[in-house]
């Protein structure tokens, strides 16, 4: 059985190979304009994208043609000259909110109406968007006047499908895995796009390979979670699962596998600490195991009591695995600078514990000063960094453990999404205020307005965060992409686990149907191979 399996194995292997090959003389292929910004399109979102990075660069490249932004347009085609703005944006090119100005009315107030009717236009509008920068009004007039278009075009024929599941979360918003899940039956399905057999053979092959890899990881961290023994304390949450998951949606490609083991480690370390500091430990248990963090010194560990004791070893221990790994691995002693985000976690977890034992009522100002950094993004980003960079230097950890702005609007998104879905229940168990009862708090606003003014804050969140990652940002280069990613995609699992409710503290149903998709039920593949075209 076992050699059975091995030759399958490498039967699918030298499948893959051949119709990667295939897939980049595609991508390489002379073709018009339109269909190569489809195909490219097409290969991201069915999660092929990390394959082909340097192909699409240079098709990407080619297509500009060298002509400035602002000149270079589909006259007239609002889909393509959407789907281009997008796409460059979206691979770190510059391109101008000014490409959508000819679709816009004499005076500029807004876009034609002519343009309603206009099904494939408005969606890919849409989708652009959502990478605006911050101050660019004619991105912000377009994400209006698209979604408002398209609510009035829902249950329209062959693009409900699409409108639907645009109008319920936008492709830059979705981790890649899932929205390469639901891409794939789209692909099948319908005859919208300019569908390629071989391409969407190695989409599911692919698919199920990295899932492969997935299940081993978990596996592994599955088998070091129970050893620790803290999936028996019955205070904290025992969310291994959704941990992982979350990392694996951060950095998904295959050959980061040393990111996702470590970084689901801190992830639990986070959850369990933050637990200890919210619900079990009193406020001078709390201020000891601060000094504890703050000396990163195990000597007189004997005077924290016996369940928080285990836990700061669990956390000390965890964390000096991880440095051991960077020195043999990297050459570069680690920790130093995470004891240093440690240290802030356990100031902003002992502030906000303050906090709930004196009754005190912050303001929101206050309040994200120290759960944006509680929440835990800033450890979690940081371990993104050296676990996928070959290239460590003092200057640039020194820069991330200042927490730049990238890292700052990501882990706000992370704590205002997780806001705006736990708060009742988090207060129920005995918890903190959260940004929605501080500000109405604060201003005495209603519900339904404070969530209005979260929600604002997270789309600003965006579009700083987007300026930073998909423009010029000093952290930026070859050795940062996958960090500048992991940003992006930390706030993207974030908006998936809290869309529907707290799909973290209390994984809903919704958290376990992508659990069973990314990490259980492979793709269903046809038996024969699909002559290339």
């Amino acid at each position: 059985m076992v050699n059975l399996w091995a030759m399958q194995e490498e039967k699918h292997m030298e499948r893959v190979t051949k119709m990667k090959e295939d897939v980049k003389d595609l991508i390489c292929s002379e073709m018009p304009r339109v269909e190569k910004l489809e195909q490219i399109d097409a290969v991201q979102r069915l999660g092929l994208g990390y394959h082909f990075e340097e192909e699409i660069k240079n098709a990407l490249r080619a297509i500009t043609n060298g002509t400035t932004n602002r000149s270079w347009a589909f006259d007239g085609d609002l889909h393509a000259t959407a789907l281009r703005f997008r796409l460059l944006r979206q691979n770190g090119f510059t391109v101008e909110q000014g490409v959508f100005e000819r679709f816009m009315t004499e005076d500029a107030s807004g876009f034609q109406e002519s343009l309603r009717e206009d099904v494939k236009g408005l969606l890919s509008l849409y989708e652009a968007s959502f990478y605006g920068f911050t101050g660019e009004a004619i991105m912000d007039e377009a994400r209006t006047f698209s979604s408002a278009c398209l609510e009035n075009l829902k249950g329209d024929g062959v693009w409900s499908k699409r409108i639907d599941h645009a109008l319920d979360m936008p492709v830059h918003w979705r981790p890649n895995r899932l929205e390469a899940r639901w891409f794939m039956d789209m692909y099948e399905e319908d005859r919208l796009d300019r569908s390629n057999p071989v391409l969407l053979d190695l989409a599911k092959l692919d698919f199920n390979i990295v899932q492969s890899v997935y299940r081993d990881e978990v596996s592994k961290l599955a088998r070091w979670w129970v050893n620790l023994g803290l999936n028996k304390m019955d205070f904290c949450r025992d969310r291994l699962m959704e941990h992982y998951l979350w990392n694996a949606l951060m950095v998904y490609e295959p050959q980061f596998g040393v990111f996702r083991e470590m970084s689901t480690k801190v992830t639990c370390m986070i959850t369990l600490m933050d637990d200890v500091y919210d619900i079990f430990g009193t406020w001078e248990e709390l201020q000891l195991l601060t000094t504890f963090i703050e000396r990163w010194d195990i000597s007189e560990i004997d005077k924290l009591p016996p369940t928080i004791r285990t836990c700061f070893l669990a956390m000390y221990n965890t964390t000096n695995e991880i440095g051991y790994w960077t020195v043999k691995d990297r050459g570069f002693n680690i920790i130093p600078y995470l004891h240093r985000l440690w240290v802030n976690q356990g100031k902003s977890w002992l502030e906000e514990a303050k906090w709930y034992h004196e009754g005190y009522k912050p303001s929101l100002k206050e309040y994200l000063n120290a759960s944006v950094t509680s929440i835990g993004g800033h450890v979690v980003l940081f371990c993104s960094y050296f676990a996928t960079s070959d290239k460590l230097s003092k200057e640039t950890l020194e820069y991330l453990c200042s927490i730049p702005n990238v890292m700052y609007c990501s882990s706000l998104i992370l704590r205002l999404t997780n806001d705006l879905s736990t708060s009742s229940a988090e207060l129920a168990r005995g918890d903190n205020f959260k940004s929605l009862q501080c500000y109405m708090n604060e201003t005495g606003a209603s519900e339904e307005a404070t969530r209005h003014h979260l929600k604002r804050l997270v789309r600003e969140a965006w579009k700083q965060m987007n300026e930073d990652a998909l423009g010029h940002n000093p952290c930026s280069g070859s050795g940062s992409r996958r960090f500048l990613g992991a940003c992006l995609n930390l706030a993207r699992a974030s908006q998936l686990f809290y869309q529907y409710g707290d799909g973290h503290g209390i994984p809903d149903r919704e958290t376990k149907d992508n659990l069973r998709s990314i990490l259980i039920q492979p793709v269903s593949i046809r038996v024969a191979a699909t002559a290339s075209s």
